[in-house]
């Protein structure tokens, strides 16, 4: 007998067709160096940013956290949340699923040698944050009720059109392109995958919760529908609150596991740094196989280069655009150094990820990890996880909502928003693995479009730089206003005529 096929089989079978030729694509590894080709892209762009910007994280690394604690805010400039807002808002983003499982896997699945690859990765990933923020400040919109239009789709577009009009309509198609992709990447991965695994949770931890999938939906809805229809300004102030909280909490508990075996701590940075050049041949196919995991999942972790924190910098209150850049670069810094090493460090000394039967599977070895902790453990976990799976469906319904409002204009956003919280309610319910992996590979793919368009306008953000430094330089005593860069001025041109 024939089983019924249910609408849920066709949609997937569909999206599993495109997701098998897309992900070749995007996964592409025939080549000597066996990279996918989309972390070739993301890695190539950190090293081309980081090199072009001469090392501005490192640079402007301490005045960046000046920055965020509120030493350069003036109520009086144009935007919507403070620096330290647009910082928390992109960071509930990041900060995820991927510090909990996606860290377990890269260590499962390439040893400790990993971790080592996964900290370049997120250096690399600073100036490209850099980058991207920096231009969604350059090239932003600021509607006559203060609201905030900004982020690839619009420093694309008017990045071409203002440097190479006769290339406008390229930059035109990578702006749509981005914005297409970065809708796609907020109902999937940014949306239904956080809630279904929430759930999943959930139920483990609440064996009553098992047939409430619907009650799990509806109350996740809810919750997420009073902050994101309130905008950016209701998103930034819960994220100020919230990530703070979260990432204490969630490193406290990594913290009492690293320091409750405090004697393995030096002998496991030792084994991290040894195993990233010499990595035993148990591990995944060798050097190639532990660099390859590591920056996959520092890339898939941080985001760097898909240009989806810009969105939220744009709305930032600043007049001058490289400030709210170093605010950006701090992402991974935080994300991946900070967070990603702790859960690396826990899963490390505990041994969680030589267990066998648990190889590849992310949220089981961090588990693992935290039974060191006692019956507690398991529940920690679950609050940590859905704590960081909250957070990302705010902030990305912010992201789907502006390539919506770029693409079909401010009228059609309480529509998406609407939308967006359905799909909420409906990301516990559905088994739509297919979805799930076409959206993930919709937020891979915001990469191309965004990095390719910042290396051939790069050098808006490098003038700027130069300019500001002269400033940061004088230690801003004649600080003088970072213009809406037109073009690649000759900076000796612009500090004679500011008069610095």
């Amino acid at each position: 007998m024939v089983p019924d096929v249910t609408w849920q089989d066709s949609v997937n079978s569909v999206f599993g067709a495109i997701n098998e030729n897309w992900g070749a694509i995007l996964f592409w590894d025939d080549h000597p160096f066996k990279l996918p080709a989309i972390l070739m892209v993301m890695l190539g762009g950190g090293i081309f940013f980081t090199l072009r910007y001469g090392f501005v994280s490192v640079r402007l690394f301490r005045h960046a956290w000046d920055v965020i604690r509120g030493r350069f805010d003036k109520a009086d400039h144009k935007g919507e949340v403070t620096h330290f807002q647009a910082l928390t808002s992109a960071l509930s983003a990041t900060i995820g699923l991927g510090n909990i499982a996606g860290v377990a896997v890269a260590i499962s699945l390439g040893g400790p040698g990993a971790v080592f690859w996964l900290w370049v990765a997120a250096f690399l990933g600073m100036s490209l944050k850099f980058s991207c923020c920096t231009f969604a400040q350059i090239d932003r919109i600021v509607h006559e009720n203060g609201t905030v239009l900004g982020g690839p789709m619009v420093y694309l577009e008017k990045g071409f059109k203002r440097n190479f009009p006769r290339f406008a309509w390229l930059g035109k198609v990578l702006a749509v392109v981005f914005s297409s992709f970065a809708i796609a990447a907020s109902l999937g991965g940014g949306n239904m995958f956080q809630g279904n695994q929430s759930f999943e949770l959930l139920a483990a931890q609440f064996p009553v919760l098992q047939n409430a999938n619907w009650l799990v939906g509806i109350v996740l809805a809810v919750l997420v529908g009073a902050v994101v229809i309130g905008g950016i300004k209701r998103i930034g102030e819960v994220t100020s609150k919230l990530v703070p909280f979260m990432c204490a909490f969630y490193c406290v508990s990594c913290l009492l596991i690293v320091f409750a075996n405090y004697e393995m701590i030096p002998s496991m940075f030792g084994q991290i740094f040894r195993e990233a050049f010499q990595p035993d041949a148990i591990w995944a196919g060798g050097f190639v196989g532990v660099l390859i995991q590591g920056i996959k999942r520092a890339s898939f972790s941080n985001e760097a280069g898909l240009g989806s924190s810009a969105i939220a910098h744009a709305a930032a209150k600043t007049d001058q655009p490289v400030r709210e850049g170093v605010v950006g670069m701090l992402e991974p810094f935080i994300d991946t150094h900070v967070v990603c090493t702790l859960t690396s460090l826990a899963i490390l000394i505990t041994g969680a990820h030589l267990d066998p039967a648990l190889a590849g599977k992310g949220a089981a070895i961090s588990a693992k990890a935290f039974e060191s902790l006692g019956s507690v453990a398991p529940l920690l976990l679950t609050i940590a996880a859905t704590l960081f799976a909250y957070s990302t469906i705010i902030s990305w319904g912010y992201y789907g909502e502006k390539g919506t409002e770029y693409l079909f204009g401010t009228k059609a956003i309480p529509f998406f928003r609407v939308f967006y919280v359905l799909m909420v309610a409906l990301g516990p319910v559905l088994s739509l693995g297919n979805i799930i992996t076409f959206s993930d590979l919709m937020l891979l793919s915001m990469a191309f479009p965004n990095i390719v368009g910042m290396m051939i306008l790069s050098g808006s953000v490098k003038s700027a730089l130069s300019e500001y430094m002269v400033a940061y330089k004088d230690g801003f005593v004649n600080p003088f206003p970072i213009p809406q860069v037109k073009s690649a001025e000759n900076i000796d041109a612009v500090v004679s005529k500011q008069g610095v």
